[in-house]
């Protein structure tokens, strides 16, 4: 496993319909590091954002997909999503605020 900090766990929110909806029940959704764990991405969300408590996260490892330009044949960056599931006494994480 590599060394990775709390600051490079979290790489950028994720902003669909389906993200934004849920963050009416306190889940946000996050591109994460690819080789980080629940409990890493747990600590670093209660770390950048002063105020949060986390009681959940979920991940889901999103793989390659092949694509082609003619002939040439390559694939797309493996990524990893998180959704987090703030306390009902949590603050709002101020990210998401303007949106």
């Amino acid at each position: 496993m590599a060394n990775i900090k709390y600051y490079d766990v979290i790489l950028k929110p994720v902003v669909t319909e389906k993200s934004m909806e849920a963050m009416a029940e306190k889940k946000y959704t996050f591109l994460v590091h690819p080789e980080a764990n629940k409990t890493m991405i747990k600590e670093a969300v209660e770390k950048m954002f002063e105020g949060v408590e986390v009681v959940k996260v979920n991940t889901m490892n999103n793989h390659p997909k092949n694509k082609r330009r003619g002939m040439v044949v390559g694939k797309t960056a493996k990524s990893k999503k998180a959704i987090v599931q703030l306390s009902a006494d949590s603050k709002e994480i101020e990210i998401f605020a303007g949106l």
